[in-house]
Protein backbone atom coordinates (compact mmCIF):
# COMPACT_ATOMS: atom_id res chain seq x y z
CA UNK A 1 0.00 0.00 0.00
CA UNK A 2 1.39 3.40 -0.97
CA UNK A 3 2.38 5.86 1.76
CA UNK A 4 -0.06 8.61 2.69
CA UNK A 5 2.77 11.04 3.58
CA UNK A 6 2.60 14.28 1.64
CA UNK A 7 3.64 17.92 2.03
CA UNK A 8 3.81 20.86 -0.35
CA UNK A 9 6.21 21.98 -1.55
CA UNK A 10 8.03 18.63 -1.23
CA UNK A 11 10.95 20.30 0.52
CA UNK A 12 11.73 19.55 4.17
CA UNK A 13 13.95 21.19 6.74
CA UNK A 14 16.12 18.42 8.22
CA UNK A 15 16.73 18.21 11.97
CA UNK A 16 19.82 19.81 13.49
CA UNK A 17 20.50 18.73 17.05
CA UNK A 18 20.06 21.59 19.48
CA UNK A 19 19.00 24.02 16.77
CA UNK A 20 15.88 22.70 15.03
CA UNK A 21 13.09 24.07 17.22
CA UNK A 22 9.75 25.75 16.59
CA UNK A 23 11.32 29.15 15.91
CA UNK A 24 13.63 27.56 13.33
CA UNK A 25 10.68 25.81 11.65
CA UNK A 26 8.62 28.97 11.63
CA UNK A 27 11.44 30.90 9.97
CA UNK A 28 11.61 28.30 7.16
CA UNK A 29 7.88 27.90 6.63
CA UNK A 30 7.88 30.36 3.72
CA UNK A 31 10.02 27.93 1.75
CA UNK A 32 9.44 24.39 3.01
CA UNK A 33 6.48 22.06 3.29
CA UNK A 34 7.76 20.13 6.32
CA UNK A 35 10.14 20.65 9.23
CA UNK A 36 11.84 17.89 11.21
CA UNK A 37 12.50 19.27 14.67
CA UNK A 38 15.06 17.74 17.03
CA UNK A 39 16.81 15.44 17.30
CA UNK A 40 16.05 14.90 20.92
CA UNK A 41 17.21 12.16 23.27
CA UNK A 42 14.34 10.51 25.11
CA UNK A 43 15.57 7.91 27.60
CA UNK A 44 18.24 7.89 30.29
CA UNK A 45 20.98 6.33 28.20
CA UNK A 46 20.52 8.57 25.18
CA UNK A 47 20.26 11.66 27.41
CA UNK A 48 23.50 10.72 29.17
CA UNK A 49 25.15 10.42 25.77
CA UNK A 50 23.74 13.81 24.75
CA UNK A 51 25.21 15.37 27.89
CA UNK A 52 28.60 13.96 26.91
CA UNK A 53 28.19 15.61 23.51
CA UNK A 54 27.47 18.95 25.17
CA UNK A 55 30.62 18.57 27.28
CA UNK A 56 32.65 18.52 24.08
CA UNK A 57 30.83 21.60 22.85
CA UNK A 58 28.23 20.11 20.56
CA UNK A 59 24.72 21.53 20.63
CA UNK A 60 21.92 19.36 22.03
CA UNK A 61 18.39 19.76 23.31
CA UNK A 62 18.39 18.62 26.95
CA UNK A 63 15.10 19.78 28.51
CA UNK A 64 14.15 18.30 31.86
CA UNK A 65 11.09 16.61 30.34
CA UNK A 66 11.66 15.56 26.69
CA UNK A 67 8.05 14.61 25.97
CA UNK A 68 6.76 17.89 27.37
CA UNK A 69 9.34 19.69 25.24
CA UNK A 70 8.12 17.90 22.10
CA UNK A 71 4.54 18.81 22.93
CA UNK A 72 5.37 22.48 23.58
CA UNK A 73 7.36 22.85 20.40
CA UNK A 74 4.62 21.26 18.29
CA UNK A 75 1.95 23.38 19.98
CA UNK A 76 3.97 26.47 19.08
CA UNK A 77 3.66 25.48 15.40
CA UNK A 78 -0.11 24.95 15.47
CA UNK A 79 -0.78 28.06 13.39
CA UNK A 80 2.27 27.76 11.14
CA UNK A 81 1.63 26.50 7.58
CA UNK A 82 4.16 23.68 7.68
CA UNK A 83 3.95 19.93 8.35
CA UNK A 84 5.79 19.35 11.63
CA UNK A 85 7.80 16.25 12.50
CA UNK A 86 10.08 15.30 15.38
CA UNK A 87 13.34 13.38 15.14
CA UNK A 88 13.92 11.27 18.27
CA UNK A 89 16.66 9.07 19.70
CA UNK A 90 16.31 6.35 22.30
CA UNK A 91 18.13 3.21 23.41
CA UNK A 92 14.78 1.68 24.42
CA UNK A 93 11.43 1.29 22.67
CA UNK A 94 8.82 2.61 25.10
CA UNK A 95 9.92 6.28 25.03
CA UNK A 96 9.62 6.18 21.24
CA UNK A 97 6.03 4.98 21.54
CA UNK A 98 5.32 7.75 24.05
CA UNK A 99 6.79 10.37 21.71
CA UNK A 100 4.73 8.90 18.87
CA UNK A 101 1.54 9.50 20.86
CA UNK A 102 2.50 13.14 21.38
CA UNK A 103 3.21 13.54 17.65
CA UNK A 104 -0.04 11.78 16.73
CA UNK A 105 -2.07 14.14 18.92
CA UNK A 106 -0.35 17.15 17.36
CA UNK A 107 -0.76 15.89 13.75
CA UNK A 108 3.01 15.63 13.48
CA UNK A 109 5.20 12.91 12.02
CA UNK A 110 7.57 10.92 14.21
CA UNK A 111 11.06 10.26 12.83
CA UNK A 112 13.23 7.62 14.50
CA UNK A 113 16.90 8.54 14.31
CA UNK A 114 19.02 5.73 12.86
CA UNK A 115 21.38 8.29 11.39
CA UNK A 116 23.54 10.04 13.98
CA UNK A 117 27.10 8.70 13.99
CA UNK A 118 28.44 10.38 17.13
CA UNK A 119 30.41 7.84 19.16
CA UNK A 120 28.60 8.58 22.41
CA UNK A 121 25.18 7.86 20.93
CA UNK A 122 26.31 4.81 19.00
CA UNK A 123 27.85 3.38 22.19
CA UNK A 124 24.43 3.21 23.86
CA UNK A 125 22.71 1.71 20.80
CA UNK A 126 21.25 4.84 19.22
CA UNK A 127 21.67 6.45 15.84
CA UNK A 128 23.66 4.69 13.14
CA UNK A 129 24.04 1.59 15.33
CA UNK A 130 20.39 0.79 14.64
CA UNK A 131 21.14 0.33 10.94
CA UNK A 132 23.08 -2.80 11.83
CA UNK A 133 20.27 -4.05 14.07
CA UNK A 134 17.35 -4.00 11.67
CA UNK A 135 15.21 -6.21 13.87
CA UNK A 136 15.44 -3.82 16.82
CA UNK A 137 14.85 -0.81 14.56
CA UNK A 138 11.80 -2.49 13.02
CA UNK A 139 10.56 -3.12 16.55
CA UNK A 140 10.83 0.59 17.31
CA UNK A 141 8.85 1.34 14.17
CA UNK A 142 6.22 -1.22 15.08
CA UNK A 143 5.75 0.19 18.60
CA UNK A 144 5.46 3.73 17.25
CA UNK A 145 3.11 2.80 14.40
CA UNK A 146 0.78 0.98 16.80
CA UNK A 147 -0.10 4.38 18.30
CA UNK A 148 -1.58 5.55 15.01
CA UNK A 149 1.21 8.08 14.42
CA UNK A 150 2.76 8.65 11.02
CA UNK A 151 6.20 7.09 11.47
CA UNK A 152 9.44 7.19 9.52
CA UNK A 153 13.16 6.64 9.95
CA UNK A 154 16.20 8.80 9.18
CA UNK A 155 18.95 6.57 7.75
CA UNK A 156 22.42 6.96 6.33
CA UNK A 157 24.00 5.42 3.24
CA UNK A 158 27.52 4.00 3.03
CA UNK A 159 27.42 2.13 6.35
CA UNK A 160 29.44 -1.09 5.85
CA UNK A 161 27.31 -4.21 5.91
CA UNK A 162 24.01 -2.32 5.63
CA UNK A 163 21.86 -2.70 2.51
CA UNK A 164 19.42 0.19 2.67
CA UNK A 165 16.84 -1.23 0.22
CA UNK A 166 16.56 -4.43 2.26
CA UNK A 167 16.43 -2.45 5.51
CA UNK A 168 13.73 -0.17 4.08
CA UNK A 169 11.59 -3.16 3.13
CA UNK A 170 11.73 -4.34 6.72
CA UNK A 171 10.79 -0.91 8.03
CA UNK A 172 7.86 -0.73 5.64
CA UNK A 173 6.65 -4.15 6.80
CA UNK A 174 6.88 -2.92 10.41
CA UNK A 175 4.60 0.05 9.66
CA UNK A 176 6.84 2.88 8.50
CA UNK A 177 5.30 5.49 6.23
CA UNK A 178 8.47 7.25 5.06
CA UNK A 179 12.24 6.98 5.00
CA UNK A 180 14.57 9.98 5.10
CA UNK A 181 17.82 9.03 3.40
CA UNK A 182 21.14 10.79 3.89
CA UNK A 183 22.65 9.60 0.63
CA UNK A 184 26.20 10.67 1.56
CA UNK A 185 28.17 10.42 -1.73
CA UNK A 186 25.99 7.65 -3.19
CA UNK A 187 23.05 9.60 -4.58
CA UNK A 188 21.87 6.62 -6.61
CA UNK A 189 20.90 4.81 -3.40
CA UNK A 190 17.71 6.86 -3.56
CA UNK A 191 16.64 4.96 -6.68
CA UNK A 192 17.42 1.66 -4.98
CA UNK A 193 15.19 2.50 -2.01
CA UNK A 194 12.44 3.88 -4.25
CA UNK A 195 12.44 0.68 -6.30
CA UNK A 196 12.41 -1.54 -3.22
CA UNK A 197 9.43 -0.03 -1.36
CA UNK A 198 6.29 2.08 -1.52
CA UNK A 199 7.60 4.33 1.23
CA UNK A 200 7.62 8.10 0.80
CA UNK A 201 11.33 8.77 0.18
CA UNK A 202 12.96 12.02 1.29
CA UNK A 203 16.44 12.57 -0.17
CA UNK A 204 19.02 14.37 1.95
CA UNK A 205 22.65 15.47 1.58
CA UNK A 206 24.04 18.29 -0.48
CA UNK A 207 20.67 19.73 -1.54
CA UNK A 208 21.60 23.28 -2.45
CA UNK A 209 20.45 24.16 -5.98
CA UNK A 210 18.68 23.12 -9.16
CA UNK A 211 21.36 20.59 -10.11
CA UNK A 212 21.19 18.66 -6.84
CA UNK A 213 17.39 18.74 -6.74
CA UNK A 214 17.24 17.50 -10.33
CA UNK A 215 19.53 14.57 -9.55
CA UNK A 216 17.40 13.37 -6.64
CA UNK A 217 14.17 13.84 -8.59
CA UNK A 218 15.63 11.76 -11.43
CA UNK A 219 16.34 9.01 -8.91
CA UNK A 220 12.67 9.06 -7.89
CA UNK A 221 12.69 10.97 -4.59
CA UNK A 222 9.27 12.12 -3.40
CA UNK A 223 10.83 15.08 -1.58
CA UNK A 224 14.22 16.54 -0.71
CA UNK A 225 15.51 18.04 2.52
CA UNK A 226 18.00 20.74 3.45
CA UNK A 227 20.15 20.29 6.55
CA UNK A 228 22.91 22.70 7.53
CA UNK A 229 21.72 25.64 5.37
CA UNK A 230 18.13 25.26 6.64
CA UNK A 231 18.41 28.65 8.34
CA UNK A 232 19.67 30.35 5.18
CA UNK A 233 16.79 31.97 3.24
CA UNK A 234 18.89 32.40 0.11
CA UNK A 235 19.55 28.66 -0.12
CA UNK A 236 15.98 27.77 0.84
CA UNK A 237 14.47 30.03 -1.80
CA UNK A 238 16.79 28.61 -4.45
CA UNK A 239 15.94 25.01 -3.48
CA UNK A 240 12.21 25.72 -3.23
CA UNK A 241 12.21 27.21 -6.72
CA UNK A 242 14.12 24.19 -8.03
CA UNK A 243 11.69 21.78 -6.36
CA UNK A 244 8.70 23.56 -7.84
CA UNK A 245 10.30 23.60 -11.26
CA UNK A 246 11.52 20.00 -11.21
CA UNK A 247 8.38 18.54 -9.65
CA UNK A 248 5.92 20.52 -11.74
CA UNK A 249 4.64 22.69 -8.91
CA UNK A 250 5.08 26.12 -10.42
CA UNK A 251 1.43 26.93 -9.77
CA UNK A 252 1.43 25.67 -6.17
CA UNK A 253 2.30 28.97 -4.51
Amino acid sequence: MASTVSFTPPLALASLSGEADADWARAGAEYAGAAFLGGIALDGESRAAARELVERERTEFLPEEPLAFIDRELEALAETPIQPAFNVRSATAEPIAEAARVCRDRDAYLEINAHCRQDELCAVGCGETLLRDGERLAGYVDRAAETGATVGVKVRAEVPGVELPELARGLEAAGADFVHVDAMDTESVIADVVDATDLFVIANNGVRDDETVHEYVEYGADAVSVGRPSDNPVVLERVRDAVERRMGLEASR
